[in-house]
């Protein structure tokens, strides 16, 4: 079974030959490149639902892509405000880490802590990202990196392997 995931999202058109303006979404990072495969979501009613990246260029405010199919301002102008799916496999290694909709309400444990919470947010830093996790009493903020979160499990729970001194337990010694 495909898992697809919402990686971009069309903010504006740019030129006459059909290229649109993307941006990333939920805080990734640009994961558009030559030759991936898109759905657009809302689909139209008639027409593919899929495109490949024909050409992407860097922007100070998106990338700009060129999507097969879409050969002017015509085709693109339709496509303002729509979502980009991309198959989970055809991702870079470590997407998961990233990926905040899959992410969001996950519960996390720590072998030596025991039950965590669930994430409740997650904060894109400059140095690497920050889950914000609890339950009811306390709440915890990890550090997402190698060597407190190595993988993400396609289900619950996501096991952490925090140090200590790492986050806050509440206990006073």
């Amino acid at each position: 079974m495909p898992d697809y995931r919402v990686i971009a999202y069309i903010v504006k058109t740019h030129g006459r030959r059909g290229e649109v303006v993307a941006v990333p979404a939920d805080g990734l990072p640009s994961l558009i490149h030559t030759g991936l495969s898109l759905c657009v979501v809302p689909p139209h009613l008639k027409g593919p639902r899929w495109r490949k990246v024909v050409a992407v260029k860097p922007g100070e405010h998106g990338d700009q892509i060129k999507l097969s199919g879409i050969d002017g301002l015509g085709d693109s102008e339709p496509l303002r405000g729509r979502y980009l799916l991309a198959d989970a496999k055809d991702l870079p290694e470590g997407f998961d880490l990233h990926d905040a909709q899959h992410l969001l309400r996950r519960r996390v444990t720590d072998p030596n802590l025991g039950d965590l919470g669930t994430i409740k947010e997650i904060y894109t830093g400059p140095a690497n990202d920050v889950w914000v996790v609890g339950a009811e009493e306390h709440e915890y903020t990890i550090p997402v990196i190698p060597s407190v979160v190595a993988t993400i499990p396609p289900e619950d729970p996501i096991v952490v392997h925090v140090s200590e001194g790492t986050i806050d337990t509440g206990e006073q010694e």
